[in-house]
């Protein structure tokens, strides 16, 4: 394999149609071609363990119904869209007029203008493209569920989603409101996103915001429709009030009551120290479950043990009693929208929206370690969640159409679906290197040599370079992970090398950036919450392990000032659904999310505009009011940081984790 560099990356005008591209084939030199790139998507095998370190980018597949698409609407576009109402032929023309003071990225117009066009072109236009819908299973539709419609519209990070989430959602309120009786149009929207740190961000998209909201600091909404466009209602949630509550009388501690809806269950408890909840995760001791289990308060289907023989999991069957679907959207809905129907659904981030079909069981899980275990379990009690949530909507509401917004928008992980696949709903693509070649996110540089002058240098992909010299003790078994302090005997050196590069670019922003006073920031993402401490305390903390040399990079080590973090998935996962347990969670997702920002947003006279809860949270706990992750340098994350993290001063990246997986 050769390692080719673009010799220029930026091609194209973020506003314009792309008029070339760069072809690129494994291990050949890119051609520049005139025109935009075709859709396309490479697909990866799904792989576990060591068949992590294989070589190879993937099997090109063609997106061929966003191909005919895309040739569709830009056909209807050049004929001055035929069939549109009034309303949206406005505000095509409100969206493209030449004296913009912020023209709209062209991504973002063909994004809006596909669903427009989907909904409201002339038949002949339309002819012959058929978009599958997402079906529920056999059992689903037994219960009453039948499929609602799907638009995945795929953007990469940076080109602008939820300005076409504002676009779409004036577009559909404003031709609702005035007229009435078109059922192809609602004005009651709903939004859902993956964690609150997103939730809070959209909460841009209500238009009783006035000059506050998108519509006007975007320029989507002439000011004089603001008026009829606050007739509609938007509202902005995360997945996970979607989750049935458990019925209960007397409060949240009181015993559960066996009305609304019988739910019968599948759990994984994990033999444990001590029986608790973490991280999502049920753990038990052996004597707790066996005391269960000889009551009949337990039934055991499964029982899985390690090398060596010990239990370590089990799977039970239980029952819960849970809200009736007309209470769970009531609640959800009822204070916002009313008894408001016919919805236009967002589905932000919508890669982790699907379904999962009842063959994913049957996949052996013998490869995957525990924080694989752990991940797979969260991700599928996610999707679960948040699609039945919206079947459940569809059900007694009806959904209009629902529009899916990802950078990558593909069943992953244990679906018994397509693994690995995109959705097959996906209607228009404007992906990374698109992004990359109209200059809308940064341009990669991956490691092309190092000191062993290999072919493919093994710094281009250190976690699978350092895989491939670890010893079977280092290496752990399988369904063990590796000794972190092996990793860290490896991947010291390569560290300390981008520290170093790291070093160099600070000191070349205060010279030729002096009014910026924001750090460049170095991220180090391990796969599980070990390898994560042992990093931190070699580089924060100056504790490398026996016969590890230490990290020699002072400016990334607290003494007695927080410049290195480390964000636990822990972190993460409770703060995403916004019940953090303690107050140092909540200041650590607070610090998190104020990476690479100097001061708070201030008000019209001058004053600082906190976060919800701030202010009280750092008089409690004694800490300045300047946003907490202004002067952090490094940060040691456990996975993959969360979507809605939004820092433009990330400058080095370092993976000690596998990066095949298709979302990555």
């Amino acid at each position: 394999m050769n390692l080719h560099e673009v010799p220029e990356p930026i091609l194209c005008s973020p506003y314009q149609e792309p008029s070339e591209h760069w072809e690129i084939r494994e291990g050949e030199p890119a051609v520049r071609q005139p025109g935009g790139r075709p859709a396309v998507y490479f697909y990866r095998p799904p792989a576990r363990g060591e068949a992590e370190t294989r070589e190879g980018v993937g099997t090109a597949i063609e997106l061929r119904l966003v191909n005919r698409i895309r040739e569709r609407v830009k056909s209807w576009r050049e004929a001055s869209y035929p069939g549109v109402t009034r309303t949206t032929a406005d505000l095509l023309a409100w969206w493209q007029r030449p004296e913009r003071r912020f023209p709209l990225f062209f991504a973002q117009l063909e994004a809006a203008e596909t669903l427009l066009f989907l909904a409201e072109a002339r038949a002949d236009f339309r002819q012959g493209i058929e978009i599958p819908l997402d079906e529920p299973s056999a059992d689903r539709q037994a219960e009453g569920i039948t499929a609602f419609r799907r638009y995945a519209c795929k953007m990469a990070t940076g080109t602008g989603k939820t300005t076409v989430m504002a676009m779409l959602a004036a577009w559909s309120i404003l031709n609702k409101v005035n007229d009435r009786s078109d059922s192809r149009f609602s004005d009651a929207v709903l939004v859902v996103c993956p964690n609150v740190t997103i939730r809070n961000r959209l909460a841009e998209l209500d238009p009783r915001l006035g000059e506050a909201s998108l519509y006007l600091t975007r320029d989507l909404v002439p000011p004089h429709l603001m008026p009829q466009l606050s007739q509609g209602r938007v509202l902005v949630t995360n997945w996970h009030i979607f989750e049935p509550q458990v019925s209960q009388v007397g409060g949240v501690s009181a015993k559960v009551a066996r009305t609304g809806r019988r739910v019968a269950t599948q759990e994984t408890i994990r033999i444990g120290a001590k029986t608790t909840t973490a991280r999502g995760s049920r753990y038990m001791t052996l004597d707790q479950l066996g005391a269960l289990e000889a009551h009949g308060k337990l039934e055991i289907l499964e029982r899985h043990t390690d090398e060596t023989g010990h239990l370590v999991s089990v799977k039970t069957r239980g029952e819960r009693w849970v809200e009736s679907d007309r209470a769970l959207i009531q609640r959800i809905l009822g204070r916002d929208l009313g008894e408001k129907g016919n919805l236009l659904v967002f589905n932000d981030e919508a890669h982790h929206a699907y379904r999962i079909r009842p063959e994913a069981d049957d996949e052996d899980e013998s490869l995957l370690d525990e924080e694989e275990r752990n991940e797979d379990e969260e991700n599928a009690k996610e999707a679960t969640v948040w699609v039945e949530g919206l079947d459940r909507i569809h059900k007694l509401r009806k959904i209009n159409f629902c529009v899916d917004l990802s950078a990558t928008p593909y069943f992953l992980g244990r679906v018994g679906r397509a693994s690995h696949h995109l959705f097959p709903w996906v209607v228009s693509d404007f992906g990374l290197t698109d992004a990359i070649e109209s200059g809308l996110v940064k341009v990669p540089q991956l490691a092309v040599r190092d000191s062993t002058d290999a072919e493919v240098p093994g710094y281009f992909n250190i976690w699978r370079w350092i895989l491939k010299q670890l010893t079977p003790a280092e290496r752990g078994g399988k369904r063990s992970a590796a000794k972190p302090e092996a990793i860290l005997k490896y991947a010291n050196t390569p560290v300390v090398m981008l520290g170093g590069l790291w070093k160099e670019l600070e000191q070349d922003w205060a010279k030729t950036r002096p009014e910026d006073k924001r750090p460049p920031v170095f991220i180090l993402v391990a796969k599980n919450t070990k390898i994560a401490k042992v990093l931190f305390d070699w580089l924060a903390l100056d504790q490398p392990p026996p016969g590890i040399p230490p990290a020699r990079l002072p400016w990334f080590r607290n003494n007695g000032h927080d410049v290195t973090i480390r964000v636990d998935s822990k972190v993460v996962h409770e703060t995403d659904s916004g019940e953090a347990k303690s107050d140092e969670t909540r200041w650590m997702r607070l610090t998190l999310d104020t990476v690479g920002r100097m001061d708070w947003p201030q008000d019209r006279v001058g004053r600082p505009i906190y976060p919800e809860g701030f202010e009280a949270l750092a008089k409690k706990l004694g800490r300045p009011l300047h946003p907490p992750g202004r002067d952090i340098r490094c940060i040691v994350s456990v996975g993959m940081l969360t979507e809605g993290w939004d820092c433009n001063t990330v400058t080095h990246i370092v993976g000690l984790r596998p990066f095949m997986s298709q979302l990555l």
